[in-house]
């Protein structure tokens, strides 16, 4: 069984020639109390050797138990605490590998745990095993991580998760700025695929309508629910986390980040590389969101950022703590990030002039 999984998880997957493989979650837990079904999941999957990947606050608030149930039923483990999410951390899991052959890693936390734990997983061609302890970005489902190097984050092809435990009691425990920029992260999508159709008309890259759709359905599936968002509640919660998990599935049914990822992420990773005080990830994409869509003409925009404002999501910057030089810097540089991914932005960028109008336009900046 080992072996077939390990050759199973070495697969690649997404457009090669004229194939397209597809790899996403077989198994998706969504409720309250469910982190006892890892024991079933890895059971069936015959794990005996696992690496954990932490941080110092997910450690206490559901790494310790993990670890304690998995030991109880005879599964070896050994745990890694990440402080940065960079492929030094990822070098420390695949160090540990050599020693213990684990076969399977199991990220537990927010972004930076996940993220460095699917590139270690990819790295030892481990089975990886989703477990968010915050609802803020879509990563929990798709087979994409973004790392932190010196000149800002980048995104790469790591192992899809072969099941998502997404435990809502647990999730309801984080600050509720996380929540929301969960939502700006599924926003993005309705630039995300406008941007990815462009790509498909001017450069004649790959577009999946299917998978483009679905992305779009979990964005629209927020606003729809404006109602149920506005409480921070289990349901609340509920709604997108599973939105979420659409949109990262949406990702590994495309094979590439393009159904979530156009203009409005760009400008993120550049603002992560240039600001002094970054905001959260999905913040950033919201902003870029909004601006985005008023660049290309969509006059979407402004139902976007009405639906943002009222669920309590800074529109500007100078709410997240950015400033004015910061957008505009970001948005020019933003068509430097991954040249080789076309967006509304086109290979020559925003210049100073266009940047300042459609920030100050839009309001994200006064």
């Amino acid at each position: 069984m080992e072996s077939v999984l390990k050759r199973l998880n070495g697969l690649s997957f997404g457009l090669m020639g004229n194939k397209h493989i597809i790899r996403i979650p077989s198994i998706v837990v969504i409720g309250q109390e469910v982190l006892t079904n890892l024991i079933e999941i890895i059971g069936s999957l015959s794990i005996k050797n696992t690496l954990i990947t932490v941080g110092s606050l997910t450690r206490k608030l559901a790494g310790d138990y993990i670890k304690k149930l998995l030991e109880r039923k005879g599964v070896k483990t050994k745990m890694l605490e990440v402080n940065t999410p960079s492929m030094n951390s990822v070098m420390e899991g695949v160090e540990l590998h050599y020693k213990h052959n684990f076969d399977a890693v199991i990220g537990v936390g927010g972004g930076k745990n996940l993220d460095v734990g699917k590139v270690i997983a990819k790295e030892t061609k481990s089975l990886f095993i989703s477990v968010p302890t915050t609802a803020s970005h879509d990563g929990i489902a798709s087979p994409f991580a973004s790392l932190r190097e010196r000149r800002g984050r980048h995104s790469l092809q790591a192992t899809p998760p072969i099941a998502v435990i997404a435990d809502i009691d647990i999730i309801s425990k984080s600050p509720r700025r996380f929540f929301r920029a969960g939502i700006g992260d599924v926003i993005a999508n309705i630039n995300a695929v406008q941007d990815w159709l462009l790509a498909h008309k001017v450069k004649g890259e790959y577009y999946g309508e299917y998978a483009a759709n679905l992305a779009l359905m979990s964005a629209e599936h927020l606003i729809k629910n404006e109602h149920i968002l506005i409480n921070y509640d289990l349901e609340a919660l509920r709604t997108i986390v599973e939105a979420l998990i659409s949109s990262g599935i949406a990702m590994g049914i495309a094979g590439s980040s393009r159904p979530g990822s156009g203009a409005e992420h760009l400008f993120s990773h550049a603002l992560d590389g240039i600001a002094k005080k970054p905001a959260l990830h999905g913040e950033q994409c919201a902003l870029g969101t909004i601006m985005m869509l008023c660049y290309r003409g969509d006059d979407n925009w402004i139902r976007v950022k009405e639906f943002l404002e009222r669920i309590g999501m800074p529109t500007k910057a100078k709410e997240l703590g950015l400033s004015v030089d910061e957008v505009i810097k970001a948005l020019t540089i933003a068509h430097k990030i991954r040249p080789e991914r076309y967006t509304i932005l086109g290979e020559k960028g925003l210049n100073f002039q266009d940047a300042y109008r459609i920030a100050y336009e839009t309001g994200v900046i006064d």
